[in-house]
């Protein structure tokens, strides 16, 4: 099987989850009895697990049975600039081409080389609650002041693995731009936050 095989069985355990036939705080079938299920190694059943785990779909330790977790509690966004207070992870760092889009947000030429970063936030118990994708032109540039637009999205297939989501699901999609003095744009980033996680009530910033 290839890589990619845990994944796909994880994203239909969700599935089965949303669906009813598991409901908060049932126990799964163990990782042999899931294996002979979807005919594959019991391994594979294990990184499933594990991947449902990390993504908050999941409660229960390594070696022991699994159950499904509870809704994780609901929290409010009121600062898109503010520092996360928890654990982070930078999972992606490879320049990128400017789109047109990321052009115009950040008044560069189409094609300009981009710096990139894609930062997973963590919450307190270690499972996904945002993602941070950042690019900017050149070194890194202090900032004073910020704009932000509210919309939605629907979540691509490595941002659902990695925030524990249906593909093409619905997810919060705040575009925030960094402004210097001048108000000149220096660095532009989505972020991408589930919508059964977050509530959005910004202020403080100049918002469009």
């Amino acid at each position: 099987m290839s890589d990619a095989a845990h994944r796909r069985i994880a994203s239909d355990i969700h599935s089965r989850i949303d669906q009813g036939e598991w409901y908060p705080g049932d126990a799964l079938p163990s990782r042999a009895e899931m294996a002979v299920q979807y005919g594959v190694h019991p391994q594979t059943i294990r990184l499933a697990y594990v991947l449902l785990r990390r993504t908050g779909v999941l409660d229960g330790e390594e070696r022991k049975r699994v159950t499904v977790a509870h809704a994780p509690a609901m929290r409010t966004l009121t600062d898109a600039d503010a520092d996360w207070p928890y654990g982070t992870e930078t999972t992606d760092t490879r320049p990128r081409p400017a789109t047109a889009e990321l052009a115009a947000r950040l008044q560069v030429r189409e094609g300009a080389l981009l710096r990139h970063e894609l930062v997973e936030c963590l919450d307190p118990g270690g499972r996904s609650a945002m993602l941070i994708s950042s690019w900017w032109r050149g070194r890194r540039k202090p900032h004073v002041d910020y704009v932000v637009e509210v919309g939605t999205v629907p979540v691509e297939e490595d941002h659902a693995h990695a925030l524990g989501l249906l593909v093409d699901s619905v997810a919060y999609r705040l575009v925030r731009t960094r402004l210097d003095a001048l108000g000149h744009p220096v660095e532009t980033a989505d972020l991408i936050l589930p919508t059964d996680r977050w509530l959005i009530r910004l202020c403080g910033a100049s918002q469009k």
